[in-house]
């Protein structure tokens, strides 16, 4: 597959998150979607929550919080090499945070009222969490493919992660904290300004000291 290929793939994939991103927060401000949220949550509360996985999950939703992933962006742009690579890491955090806040304020979606199991403020779409950790743990999965050259190495640091962003997005909806709609906009707006990101990074050329 040549570039030019690898590219419009890219741009499709990246126009497809936000088209979805849109769609979503259409149906929130329409309240289009509740039904299938709240399906979503009852598949929860029926099947999966319960009294001896609950402290696990409290633990694990933690690794996406913004003051978490504030405190691996901050240790990664010490220890990681190169000037780009800190502005990557910078620029997606910091980024990633401000639309966050913006959007909530736009949509303006109160948290779910029901089962709540901790105690959680803000706006309710879209999740900062799905955001933060798709956001940092997206960027960390991106060095890796493009840096890591072992390759065994590389398929399992991703998969790893990739476990841990679909696990982080549903202690959200677990917790009772979050939509499932809430969850997967954020996901797909992270995604998109990570397609946005990555595409500069691979632009940009700063020489190295």
């Amino acid at each position: 597959m040549n570039n030019k290929t690898k590219n419009i793939i890219k741009w499709v994939l990246c126009a497809v998150a936000a088209i979805l991103a849109i769609i979503i927060a259409i149906n929130i401000k329409n309240g289009k979607i509740l039904d299938f949220d709240l399906k979503i949550y009852q598949f929860f509360k029926s099947n999966i929550i319960n009294d001896k996985l609950t402290p696990i999950v409290k633990v694990i939703t933690h690794i996406g919080g913004a003051k978490i992933v504030i405190a691996l962006s901050i240790l990664a742009i010490i220890l990681i090499k190169g000037v780009k690579n800190k502005l990557f890491i910078l620029t997606g955090v910091v980024g990633t945070a401000g639309l966050n806040v913006i959007l909530k304020h736009i949509i303006q979606r109160e948290r779910p009222n029901i089962n709540r199991l901790i105690p959680e403020k803000g706006y309710s779409f879209p999740s900062g969490h799905a955001m933060m950790s798709m956001a940092f743990y997206g960027m960390l999965i991106f060095l890796i493919f493009k840096y890591v050259k072992n390759t065994a190495l590389k398929w399992t640091l991703i998969v790893v992660l990739t476990i841990l962003l679909a696990t982080i997005g549903m202690t959200r909806i677990y917790l009772g904290v979050h939509y499932p709609s809430d969850v997967i906009g954020g996901f797909l707006v992270s995604l998109t300004y990570l397609f946005i990101l990555t595409e500069i990074y691979n632009r940009i050329k700063i020489e190295e000291k």
